[in-house]
């Protein structure tokens, strides 16, 4: 099964593991799993990374960062092509929540384009699904 995975749920992966619940933990050890995570994630990575100090004692460049994505959780880094972005132009926004983060609109149209459940811990994100977003959410 292919996963994508939401920005928290790799920092989860990668320094946090006891915020991944066990449902998530186990489809994400399933053999023939196949995770992916947006470059929109990877983004944001970086900028953590740089501006907020995230990860500085586990990589010694944000450049390692990305590249232990692949290599050493061995999650591909999807591009994004221009149907996200066609598709990133026509969701409508969870108002009630006041959820304006561009960066996750990507990332849920990422998922959307592709068809492939996104696993995230955001609880902004069930709005999605009467749009057609597959999510499986990480119960932290």
């Amino acid at each position: 099964m292919r996963y994508l995975i939401d920005t928290n749920i790799f920092i989860y992966l990668s320094t946090d593991r006891e915020k991944l619940s066990l449902d998530v933990v186990e489809l994400l050890n399933e053999p023939g799993t196949l995770a992916y995570i947006s470059a929109e994630s990877v983004r944001e990575l970086i900028i953590a990374y740089n501006n907020k100090g995230w990860g500085n004692k586990k990589w010694k460049s944000a450049e390692d960062l990305v590249k232990s994505v692949e290599e050493t959780f061995f999650i591909e880094i999807l591009p994004i092509q221009k149907n996200v972005m066609q598709t990133y132009s026509r969701p409508r926004i969870n108002q009630n929540m006041n959820h304006k983060d561009p960066s996750d609109h990507v990332i849920i149209s990422h998922a959307m384009t592709l068809g492939i459940p996104l696993i995230s811990s955001d609880t902004r994100f069930p709005y999605y699904t009467r749009q057609g977003l597959q999510l499986i959410f990480n119960e932290k």
